[in-house]
């Protein structure tokens, strides 16, 4: 048993002592690579802190050499800004230089041209000068012709003043003739208006809407007309033929050397008309006027003697803003007239 035991002893030591020598080779062989290592990491560290050194000193280099091209930017910049103001300076001159020049070079033209002048006209005088004493000759026969005719026409004037005199006279005489003629036949023509006026009044009655005023007998428009119309009414036909029957009676009486007429006159307020027949008051009372001239025509007065106006709202007998200045305002006048 013993002998067995030890046998299997002696079969493992052999093994432990190679793994054991195998183990340790392997440690000197690490420790080797360690050595190696260190070794060449000493070295690439030398290298590295020589390389760093190295760049150190080019960066000190570098930065000294930026600060120099700072210092001549800085002054480089200061030249430039130095010479721009030069610039504006030489520019600002220069356009004073050239306004200088453009203002001479146009004096020395006015100064040709002055001169131009002056030659021509010295040239010019000494032609002139021959030319006006022959002109003064022609002129000095001129004028003894002148003279001549005007006695002649001085001796015809006084002629003429005397004619002109005596036919002043005789034209004062005439116009005082005419003007007494002419107050005779106004005079007799307001001698048949007050009649005309008379009878009117007695035939048509002291109505409301009827009145005279001075040289004139006025209808207010209501009492002929619908508002807004040309169209005479019945009772408007009727006082416009009342109106022409009295007229023709005075008319026979009047002589045919009184140039007599019988003028219509329409008005109408301020308010204004606007319609496809009467854009205006100015056609409204044209219209109403041309209306009563018709309805006398028909009834027998010559047309000759007969005249038509429209005035609108532009005469108004009352100007204030109420119904009854309006209702004043709305009329129809009759005037008789001489032509």
């Amino acid at each position: 048993m013993l002998s067995r035991r030890a046998r299997r002893t002696v079969e493992i030591w052999p093994g432990f002592v190679d793994a054991l020598s195998g183990l340790l080779m392997v440690m000197i062989f690490v420790l080797m690579v360690f050595v190696l290592a260190q070794f060449f990491l000493g070295n690439a560290l030398s290298g590295s802190e020589q390389t760093v050194n190295r760049l150190s000193a080019e960066l000190a280099g570098l930065v000294d050499q930026l600060a120099l091209e700072k210092k001549t930017t800085e002054g480089l910049r200061t030249d430039l800004s130095n010479l721009s103001a030069q610039l504006t300076d030489a520019s600002a001159e220069r356009e004073g230089l050239e306004h200088d020049v453009a203002a001479l070079l146009a004096l020395k033209a006015e100064l040709e041209s002055q001169l131009a002048n002056a030659n021509q006209r010295a040239e010019s005088e000494k032609q002139v000068s021959l030319q006006a004493k022959a002109e003064l000759a022609l002129l000095t026969q001129q004028l003894e012709a002148v003279k001549s005719e005007l006695s002649r026409v001085a001796a015809a004037l006084d002629v003429s003043e005397k004619q002109t005199a005596d036919q002043k006279v005789q034209i004062g005489d005439l116009g005082k003739k005419l003007n007494l003629a002419l107050l005779g036949k106004v005079e007799e023509l307001q001698r048949y208006r007050s009649e005309f006026f008379g009878k009117l009044r007695a035939i048509l009655g002291d109505r409301p809407g009827i009145r005279i005023e001075g040289d004139r007998f006025i209808f207010q428009s209501e009492l002929l007309f619908d508002t807004a119309s040309s169209e005479l009414g019945a009772d408007g036909l009727r006082q416009v033929r009342a109106l022409a029957g009295t007229l023709a009676e005075i008319a026979r009486k009047i002589p045919p050397s009184i140039p007599w007429v019988l003028r219509v006159d329409g008005h109408t307020d301020k308010r204004p008309i606007a319609s496809n027949r009467y854009p205006s008051n100015w056609e409204l009372s044209t219209a109403r006027a041309i209306s009563v001239i018709r309805a006398l025509i028909a009834a027998g007065i010559p047309a000759d003697h007969l005249a038509a106006a429209g005035f609108g709202e532009f005469q108004p007998l009352d100007r204030k803003d109420s119904d009854a200045a309006y209702a004043r305002n709305r009329r129809i006048e009759i005037r008789l007239d001489t032509k």
